[in-house]
């Protein structure tokens, strides 16, 4: 015996509708309720102490996973830094060098007094200024040296010589090979440095 459809399409006897194939799957599923229900009280606490173990286990795991990201986020950073640091110091260190030919230029073209090399070194002292003014504007500033005391954190001795006059103490710079820079509080460059010695030249141990 067949019925038909709203459609009038036929419809054989005993064919289960949609909602009907639903509520047969939910009859089957096993009910975890009642599976619950049918355990006995040391079960349950044996369950409840898996579930909290477990629990348990997720959250370390999160907490591990969330000290790792942090970790890696702070050493991304730090590598960022450093990265950014050395590649200052290698242009500035390009800057210094160019910074030295000029100053090397001025002290030849100093002695020559006519018109043409009087151009050159003018245009030369304005260049060697802007460089100097530029330089200053971002922390980078010359060391001081002649006439100070030596200091290994800022100076390089290259050579020593005899103190020049009574009055100079042992140790005290006396002429400058190559200045150095700071860079803010750090050194980016020490001055490269002749040294007064312990005596004068000729002077005898008693």
């Amino acid at each position: 015996m067949t019925t038909e459809h709203a459609d009038g399409r036929p419809e054989a006897e005993g064919t289960p509708s949609p909602a009907g194939e639903g509520a047969a799957r939910a009859a089957r599923q096993p009910d975890e309720t009642d599976d619950l229900g049918r355990l006995s009280p040391e079960e349950l606490r044996e369950r409840v102490r898996e579930a909290r173990a477990e629990a348990q286990r997720n959250w370390q795991q999160f907490l591990h996973s969330a000290a790792d990201l942090e970790n890696y986020k702070k050493l991304a950073i730090r590598d960022r830094q450093d990265a950014v640091e050395r590649t200052r110091r290698q242009v500035l260190g390009v800057a210094l060098g160019i910074l030295d030919n000029l100053e090397r230029a001025l002290a030849f073209g100093t002695g020559h007094h006519d018109g043409a090399s009087k151009a050159l070194v003018d245009g030369l002292r304005m260049a060697h200024r802007q460089m100097l003014d530029q330089l200053a504007a971002i922390g980078v500033r010359p060391i001081e040296s002649v006439g100070k005391p030596f200091d290994p954190r800022l100076h390089e001795a290259v050579g020593i010589a005899p103190p020049q006059g009574r009055g100079q103490a042992p140790g005290t710079i006396v002429a400058e090979v190559l200045r150095g820079y700071r860079l803010n509080d750090e050194v980016l460059r020490p001055a490269k440095v002749t040294v007064a010695s312990e005596r004068e030249n000729g002077a005898r141990e008693g």
